[in-house]
């Protein structure tokens, strides 16, 4: 392939990356300082792109030029950022997840598959007392802040910020179009978080910890709802308004790990969660065609019990009460 038409090629891949809203040209041109005429020269293939340019544009769109170029390599890049209590801050990691959500949402065609250890903490968000707990847990007891270190944890206090931001991610949850794939012990892990920090006196009162169980049956009788009728709607809305469509999907020998497979108007990204709380990403369509596989394989060796298996969906839900209520019976008395 002639040296033009490779970069062509190039620009168009990148192209295919962005939300439709967003100028590609006006793009180019901010990234690499030059005119919007330069910028067309470029993307036509009738001026040279330098390699200083290059460099900007594979950073800046994630792009791995070994892999565009079909060059072997064992190699697959990911980009992700490491929550801490210094550079990377929670809230700052919020803001990120926010910002994704967002983006998935600037495509006409997007769906989200999520395949599922624990419970999706975007359902966490939809009850804001139960995010609150997830979150201060994280912040807690996974990056060890040590403004947090011998506080105990109160559901009347949510930091604001933090509360705008739960409301935020709940609501661009809400109208993604998703496929989530559940096991019997996906509940587990909330479960025992709340157990633990009971055993350690963690809470600051035990109308706390009721308030978190109850908050728990919530979200489990919620989701019974909107896999009943297969779409998402707000908790408290009487009338069920239709955000988006849901599928819901239970796989009785696989538990997950929390994995996120999204398509976005032919293009797809990838997730991998790790250290708990954080993920990477990554666009590389040899790994994105292999996970968007391996997520439809699981879907077809699970049962879908979404608007359809009426019995199954019972199932399914009775014995993740009848776990929530076992704990309830041992940590309430």
């Amino acid at each position: 392939m002639e040296a033009a038409n490779i970069q062509v090629n190039f620009f168009q891949h990148i192209k295919s990356l962005l939300p439709p809203h967003l100028s590609f040209v006006d793009e180019i041109a901010e990234l690499l300082h030059i005119s919007n005429d330069s910028a067309y020269r470029r993307i036509r293939g009738d001026k040279p792109i330098a390699f200083e340019e290059l460099q900007v544009l594979c950073s800046h769109f994630k792009v791995s030029l070994d892999q565009f170029l079909h060059l072997r390599s064992d190699s697959i890049v990911f980009n992700g950022r490491l929550t801490d209590n210094e550079t990377f801050t929670f809230n700052e990691y919020l803001k990120g997840v926010l910002d994704l959500l967002n983006l998935f949402n600037s495509f006409t065609h997007r769906e989200m598959i999520y395949l599922t250890k624990d419970i999706p903490f975007f359902h966490h968000c939809l009850f804001p007392e139960l995010a609150s707990f997830k979150f201060f847990l994280w912040r807690k007891s996974v990056l060890h802040d040590q403004h947090l270190a011998r506080k105990p944890f109160s559901c009347s206090e949510i930091e604001h910020e933090v509360a705008d931001l739960i409301s935020r991610i709940a609501a661009a949850y809400m109208i993604l179009p998703s496929q989530e794939i559940w096991n019997i012990e996906s509940i587990n892990s909330t479960l025992r978080q709340i157990d633990y920090y009971r055993t350690t006196h963690a809470f600051a009162s035990p109308s706390d910890l009721r308030r978190l169980l109850e908050c728990l049956e919530q979200v489990i009788d919620h989701l019974e709802q909107e896999a009943e009728l297969g779409y998402k709607f707000f908790p408290g809305d009487t009338k069920k308004v239709p955000r988006a469509p849901f599928k819901l999907y239970v796989n009785e020998f696989i538990l997950g790990d929390n994995s996120i497979h999204v398509l976005m108007n032919g293009s797809a990204i990838s997730f991998l969660n790790h250290s708990v709380m954080n993920y990477v990403g990554t666009r590389d369509p040899v790994f994105t065609a292999y996970m968007h596989q391996h997520m439809t394989n699981l879907m077809r060796k699970s049962t879908m019990i979404s608007e359809v298996s009426e019995k199954e969906r019972s199932r399914f839900f009775n014995l993740t009460r009848e776990k929530i209520n076992s704990r309830k019976t041992a940590l309430l008395h």
